[in-house]
């Protein structure tokens, strides 16, 4: 058997063994406890963002990590599609929509196989890609968690699509910047200051992207705005001597 091909079966396979597992823990977690619609959402959500470790550090060459993730939502979209026929998936799930856990899951594979091309395959900087899918996992379940929760004045604009709340977006951008902060004081060699510098810089750009976001969108442009505005900064101070 080719070395690519061994790669990526193993690859593919410990990423549907991971899923299979954290995804019927957390159905059986949501069904036991009777978590909330809207925190039992954001669980599998989360569930997606870490997978982001596996397709980075389970494969030893970015094209057939990018290629898995591709595949792997090739293989879950028809899944999902048979799913939806039972009542109970979109009970487990919390969709809001029909179609909505099985395009997602579509849209943060493909964002993540583009994501891995270009800052592993490309840059060489595979920090930036965790940034990106953290950012994107853990913000955004801030923004609706504390949104929905706590939100009281709401934020409107012909370009705001629903109700978001201006405690969801505060929520965003501190949560956002946390995730940058400690992402880069983890795997690069950076000092502190200049971590917070670029963590308090990448964040507003990660909250207004998220609050304009519309249609779903924000699977894809809140890791996507968080890997270029951490890598024009990294860059840019990097150039600076920093």
């Amino acid at each position: 058997m080719p070395e690519m091909l061994r790669e990526g079966l193993a690859g593919l396979g410990t990423l549907i063994g991971y899923y299979l597992f954290a995804g019927s823990a957390a159905a059986v977690l949501t069904k036991l406890v009777k978590i909330p619609k809207e925190p039992g959402r954001k669980i599998f959500h989360i569930i997606c963002a870490f997978s982001v470790f596996i397709l980075l550090y389970g494969f030893r060459t970015w094209y057939v990590s990018a290629l898995s993730a591709i595949a792997l939502a090739l293989v879950i979209y028809p899944i999902l599609s048979l799913a939806e026929r039972y009542p109970q998936y979109r009970e487990i799930l919390g969709e809001r929509r029909g179609g909505e856990v099985k395009t997602s899951a579509l849209l943060a594979f493909a964002t993540m196989a583009v994501l891995t091309a270009i800052f592993w395959g490309w840059q060489n900087s595979k920090y930036i890609v965790i940034v990106a899918v953290m950012t994107w996992g853990f913000g955004d379940a801030a923004a609706a968690l504390v949104g929905k929760a706590y939100g009281r004045r709401f934020l409107r604009h012909r370009l705001i699509e629903g109700k978001k709340t201006l405690e969801g977006t505060i929520a965003m951008h501190a949560v956002s910047g946390l995730v940058v902060f400690i992402t880069l004081m983890a795997l690069t060699d950076m000092s502190w200051p200049l971590c917070l510098t670029i963590a308090a810089l990448v964040a507003p750009v990660c909250a207004l992207t998220e609050l304009f976001s519309r249609w779903g969108s924000d699977t894809i442009t809140v890791p996507i705005s968080a890997a270029i505005s951490t890598f024009a900064f990294v860059s840019l101070f990097t150039r600076l001597g920093m």
